[in-house]
């Protein structure tokens, strides 16, 4: 039982030092100029490279979602509707390939 502790409260001790240390660190982000403007292009840019990586290795269904979702999203420029069309897209081209 001695162990079981120790491990839970040296996850409960990382867990808060992770929390404390974002906070700190989130307070110290500048909200203007050139950090800011990278900062805020930043989770674009990630989803850009696993986009890229996914369908680097993605076959003929992948890149048909793709497509689908691509226009779903330059019509509806709606973030719940172009997830929507991606996820229901490669489900039925998957099925259908």
């Amino acid at each position: 039982m001695g162990e079981h502790l120790v491990v839970i409260v040296g996850l409960a001790f990382g867990t808060f030092a992770m929390r404390f240390g974002g906070y700190l660190l989130g307070a110290r982000i500048p909200s203007s100029g050139p950090w800011a403007r990278a900062l805020q292009a930043l989770p674009g840019c990630l989803i850009a490279a696993l986009l890229a990586v996914i369908l680097a290795q993605a076959g003929p269904a992948e890149w048909g979602a793709a497509v689908l979702s691509l226009a779903a999203a330059l019509l509806s420029r709606s973030l719940p509707l172009t997830m929507l069309a991606g996820v229901s897209a490669v489900w039925l081209l998957r099925g259908l390939i």
